[in-house]
C-alpha cells in the first residue's frame, strides 16, 4: 500500500514543544519510525509538512490527481478545529483519509472537542502519542 502521512500547523515543532502534551520525539524521529514500520510491511510512504493550509490543500488534490497513494494519515493540527478549506477537500477526493492526532483531543481543551474534518474520514485514531499514527496506517489496511 502506498501511505502519504500529513502533517499540519505547528506539527514541524513536535518533541520541542509542549512535550508533555506531544512527547519528546521529534516529527523526524516519528517519520523515522513510521518509515520502519511501513517497510517491515511491505508498504510504501511519503511525508508531507506544512503550516500553510493551502499547501495542505494543494497536496490532498495531488495526491488525488496524480494518484500518488492509496491512503492519506492526516493530522492537521489545529486546523482540524476550524479548516472547512481541508474538509472539503478531503470530500473531494476518492483516498480514504484517518484523521490522527498524536494527543487525546476529547480530554483536552473544549475547543478541541469538535473536528470538522472528521465527517468526511475514513476514522480517527487520537490519544496513543506517536503510535496513532501506526494505528491508522493499520486502520487503513484493514478497511
Amino acid at each position: 500500500m502506498r501511505i502519504l502521512v500529513m502533517n499540519g500547523v505547528n506539527l514541524n515543532l513536535t518533541g520541542k514543544r509542549e512535550k508533555s502534551v506531544y512527547g519528546a520525539a521529534t516529527l523526524e524521529e516519528i517519520n523515522a519510525n513510521i518509515q520502519a514500520f511501513c517497510e517491515k510491511n511491505g508498504d510504501s510512504v511519503e511525508f508531507f509538512q506544512s503550516n500553510v493550509e493551502g499547501e495542505l490543500v494543494n497536496k490532498l488534490h495531488e495526491a488525488f490527481l496524480q494518484k500518488t497513494c492509496d491512503g492519506i494519515v492526516f493530522n492537521a493540527g489545529a486546523f482540524t478545529h476550524y479548516s472547512y478549506a481541508l474538509r472539503d477537500a478531503i470530500a473531494a477526493i476518492d483516498i480514504p483519509v484517518v484523521e490522527t492526532h498524536i494527543s487525546n483531543v476529547h480530554a483536552r481543551e473544549f475547543f478541541r472537542h469538535t473536528s470538522v474534518l472528521a465527517e468526511v474520514c475514513k476514522g480517527v485514531v487520537c490519544g496513543f502519542g506517536a503510535a496513532s499514527y501506526l494505528a491508522a496506517i493499520v486502520g487503513l489496511k484493514n478497511s
